[in-house]
């Protein structure tokens, strides 16, 4: 998996020496602000929409300024990569965490991820447009993309195993069958919301899961909890 992009951290702001914290913290806070750029511009123009002289203007820097802190565009195409995954995981996969073991659990992830991808629909999503960039261009970017989703996947996966393992879902499921289902279901509200502009999409995402989930939920996995609470939609 890439590395993440340096942030401001406690080591980072520590006095080494007179005056020795000031360059360190500002050097990592001009990486964040443009991290921060790179990213809104990669999800309205794709990550081979990345320009480094569009982004240089953007924040007020020249092209050295930005190289300074990235030594060339696939490395900033990497660090956005790592950025939108580490971003993906505090909306969705760390606050899923919270829910009970199993099938609240697994239903929590994909509700944040279902609400995750609509606040994203305007924007576009790194992952999904970063497949169709990269899906036959090897190198170091499609990578880290393939890496995150992989990671992402496994996540999923480990969640559907322990709905199986609580005795929610029945004991002989094919775990990956189901990831293959739910990861379609994203695909296709993807597709039908952003591109179609079908009304209606994002029920038809949930009434998917509660589909594919009925056809090996159990007894005990119909008395789990289902309520999720409410996520809050950051401005974009």
């Amino acid at each position: 998996m890439a590395s993440r992009p340096a942030t401001v951290t406690v080591e980072a702001v520590r006095p080494r020496g007179r005056g020795a914290a000031v360059p360190l913290q500002k050097g990592a806070q001009t990486r964040a602000l443009i991290l921060e750029a790179a990213l809104a511009q990669a999800s309205r123009a794709g990550l081979e929409g990345l320009s480094i002289g569009t982004l240089a203007d953007v924040i007020g820097m020249s092209k050295s300024g930005v190289f300074a802190h990235f030594g060339s565009r696939e490395e900033l195409q990497i660090a956005v990569v790592a950025e939108y995954h580490a971003r993906f995981e505090q909306e969705v996969f760390f606050p899923a965490l919270r829910e009970p073991r199993g099938l609240p659990r697994l239903r929590a992830l994909f509700e944040r991820w279902v609400r995750q991808v609509s606040v994203e629909l305007e924007s576009g999503c790194i992952y999904i447009s970063g497949a169709v960039e990269f899906d036959d261009r090897p190198g170091p970017v499609r990578d880290a993309l393939v890496s995150m989703v992989k990671a992402w996947h496994a996540a999923l996966a480990k969640a559907i195993g322990i709905a199986r393992d609580e005795g929610h879902l029945a004991f002989d499921i094919d775990v990956e069958q189901i990831l293959f289902e739910l990861h379609g279901l994203i695909l296709s509200l993807h597709h039908d919301d952003r591109f179609m502009r079908i009304p209606g999409a994002l029920q038809r995402a949930r009434n998917g899961f509660e589909r594919v989930i009925a056809s090996s939920i159990t007894p005990l996995g119909q008395q789990a909890p289902q309520a999720v609470p409410a996520v809050r939609r950051k401005a974009r």
